[in-house]
């Protein structure tokens, strides 16, 4: 089985083409296996890249656990690259359809490669229930759940909720520690008022233009980047009066842009899109292959 490594500002994913290879019989595991820093390929997990009918292509996710994700900023807009460098779809605006539903995204195409692509992430989902968590809304913010606190046993965090298509908990602090992200990050993840889990962002603010931010990502682990992630800070920064609609978001990975439109209350993401190399998976292909 043919695959490719790609990577947006860090957070690396084995990308498989299904325009050419077979569907993976079973992507969890496959998952697993190849995202295994030792023992397998190396990454944060697994895109597959899919014929769609409602679109150019499809992308679907699994994360390094295995568990199938909605949405991943970084990994969709390597998914724009692969599609136009490759040649399967040669547009300068590309639509994806995800779990998210159809995404449009825009490139940049530098000497015939794509070097850049800005993501219509669209608009952020603050409504408790289709976040989902149990946490209460803040009728000060249309039943939003912003500045809301967060009980842990040992400390109560404040924190704001968005829903990027995936989950997310954005807390704001004055510095980041590995203390921090690693011990409160699976913490968080797997706390009972987030039913689904959740993605944490832990930001400290460096001006209302620009925010460092550490992340800790459902099923993955820490990554060095999370575009849906950076897109949840960006709404939360503005819902707590802390930033501006625009936004440099700087993460272990690299930065990436951000702008929360007034206009269509659509998020757009900005940022690189890396192919690293290819190779030929020889695991245990041909149970986990399907054959039709």
């Amino acid at each position: 089985m043919r695959f490719t490594k790609m990577h947006g500002a860090g957070n690396d994913y084995i990308f498989i083409n299904c325009f050419q290879e077979p569907i993976p019989e079973n992507p969890a595991e496959l998952a697993r296996q190849v995202s295994d820093r030792h023992f397998g390929i190396g990454g944060d997990g697994l895109i597959l890249i899919c014929p769609s009918e409602k679109a150019d292509a499809q992308m679907r996710i699994f994360n390094a656990d295995g568990s199938e994700a909605e949405m991943c900023g970084n990994g969709i807009r390597c998914v724009a690259k692969y599609l136009y460098d490759h040649g399967l779809v040669r547009k300068p605006i590309l639509q994806i359809e995800t779990g998210r539903g159809i995404l449009s995204l825009q490139v940049e195409v530098v000497q015939g490669q794509v070097q850049e692509v800005q993501v219509d992430m669209g608009e952020p989902i603050l409504a408790p229930e289709r976040i989902p968590t149990r946490l209460p809304g803040n009728p000060q913010y249309g039943g939003a759940v912003v500045d809301t606190e967060l009980q842990l046993a040992d400390q109560t965090l404040r924190v704001t909720c968005v829903s990027m298509g995936n989950p997310h908990c954005v807390w704001f602090t004055e510095q980041l520690t590995d203390q921090m992200v690693l011990g409160l990050g699976p913490r968080i993840e797997h706390h009972p008022q987030f039913p689904n889990r959740v993605n944490v962002e832990f930001v400290q603010l460096l001006s209302p233009q620009e925010v460092k931010v550490r992340v800790w990502e459902r099923g993955s682990g820490e990554t060095l980047a999370c575009g849906t992630g950076a897109c949840a800070v960006c709404v939360a920064g503005v819902l707590t009066g802390r930033t501006h609609r625009q936004l440099l978001v700087h993460l272990l990975g690299g930065t990436l842009k951000l702008y929360w439109s007034e206009k269509d209350n659509h998020v757009y993401l900005t940022g690189p899109a890396v192919e690293v190399f290819t190779g030929i998976w020889k695991g245990s292909a041909d149970w986990l292959l399907d054959e039709d």
